[in-house]
């Protein structure tokens, strides 16, 4: 009975929250973010509606894994309009689910993924400066914002990836390649040879971003080889470029980047 009047209680806000908005006026917060009956009640409608194609875990099956979302830089009410209104030319649907329903189910996905924080040993201002130094991870990875778009985004990294994940990526990034990060060699016909990250490939052609952080776009047609180096990274490892308390100083920092979370 409590949790009935919990979820009551939590609907007729929702009302009271979104009365008067139009359908392109939403708040940019979840008025039940961290809410724990919103959030139960959005797990049982996830799993109801979605679990099919995104899998009861949310890992995904013939969906994306929605574990990730809030690392790809998905905002609450970006992701409360792709439920409502779904994808168009994709498999994703639209919702018939109340206003209030949507943002109880934004309030679980926002859960997924994140990790428990551990204490750390390193200092996270000096990781700091090892990472734009002696790191160059600028080149590659974005934070907050500024920095190359290579590899994935950090900006929220430290609530969804556990210390020992940091280090063994920093250490050996091949045993951690993140998914959509598929590294594919390339030459065209006049023997250019390039390197890079596949973002989109269809029959017809590919687009990549280079190791120089360029985007670059080729009919398949103009080139003379093409392979997919799957578990390949192109991420130097830093096991000898950093002592271990430099390690420790850099998963420090990074654990520290929680974005919005």
């Amino acid at each position: 009975m409590t949790q009935v009047r919990s979820l009551l209680a939590i609907t007729l806000f929702s009302v009271w929250a979104l009365a008067g908005m139009t359908a392109q006026e939403r708040p940019p917060k979840n008025p039940f973010d961290g809410n724990p009956d919103a959030i139960r009640a959005g797990s049982g409608a996830f799993r109801a509606r979605c679990a099919d194609c995104h899998g009861m875990d949310a890992r995904g099956i013939r969906a994306p894994d929605l574990t990730q979302v809030w690392a790809s830089g998905r905002s609450d009410a970006g992701l409360f309009q792709t439920l409502r209104d779904g994808i168009p030319g994709t498999e994703m649907p639209g919702n018939p689910l109340s206003a209030s329903e949507i943002w109880q189910m934004v309030a679980f996905i926002r859960t997924l993924g994140l990790v428990e924080q551990q204490p750390l040993t390193g200092n996270p201002a000096r990781g700091e400066e090892l990472y734009r130094t002696k790191g160059g991870c600028t080149r590659c990875h974005t934070l907050a914002g500024r920095g190359g778009a290579l590899g994935p985004d950090l900006t929220e990294v430290g609530g969804r990836r556990s210390a020992a994940y940091l280090r063994e990526a920093l250490t050996n990034p091949e045993a951690a390649v993140p998914d959509g990060f598929l590294q594919v060699h390339l030459m065209t016909t006049n023997g250019r040879k390039i390197t890079g990250v596949r973002l989109n490939e269809d029959a017809f052609s590919i687009q990549i971003r280079d190791l120089s952080d360029i985007f670059r776009s080729f009919w398949k047609s103009e080139l003379a080889e093409f392979h997919r180096d799957a578990g390949r990274s192109p991420m130097p490892g830093y096991r000898e470029a950093f002592t271990s308390a430099e390690l420790d100083d850099v998963v420090a920092f990074l654990a520290s980047q929680q974005g919005g979370l």
